[in-house]
């Protein structure tokens, strides 16, 4: 599993949303810039921090003409309960087989414990422009996507 890096085509994708709905990649691509976060799950302690971080600084990217999309394996059902719980305004997408995480070169797992935890910033044509992973810094992830969506902006 070789990961993506700053330069390359961001692969396609359709995952299921909180709602259940189809998310195609294709179909948001060309409209804003895109911020892909990888986690490893809904209500844990670190990635709740994250999406917590990415939900207060929301306005901010949206501003700079960016959408925010979190990726895991957990269920639609637990997506849809952690963004009520949380009050998370952008995508959550269910990745049940870990297919999306592979595409991407994301772990699946590390030490077989937890799922790596990365995130991609992708401009409207499709190309990667930056590449962040933190597996204990999750805050971080926020403040490095919001300075390049700034500057792509």
């Amino acid at each position: 599993m070789s990961s993506l890096s700053v330069g390359d085509r961001v692969p396609e994708f359709t995952l299921k949303d909180s709602k259940g709905t189809d998310f195609v990649l294709a179909d948001a691509l060309g409209k804003k810039t895109l911020v892909i976060y990888f986690y490893p799950k809904d209500e844990t302690a670190g990635c709740t921090a994250e999406a917590c971080a990415f939900r207060d600084e929301y306005e901010s990217f949206k501003q700079a003409g960016a959408e925010v999309v979190g990726i895991s394996k957990d269920s639609v059902d637990s997506h849809r309960s952690f963004a009520q719980n949380r009050r998370l305004p952008f995508v959550l997408l269910s990745d049940p087989n870990n297919t999306v995480r592979q595409r991407f070169g994301v772990a699946p797992s590390l030490f077989g414990l937890i799922a790596g935890r990365a995130t991609y910033v992708v401009d409207k044509s499709g190309v990667i422009r930056h590449v962040f992973n933190s597996q204990i810094r999750a805050t971080k992830h926020v403040d490095e996507a919001l300075a390049v969506v700034k500057r792509l902006a």
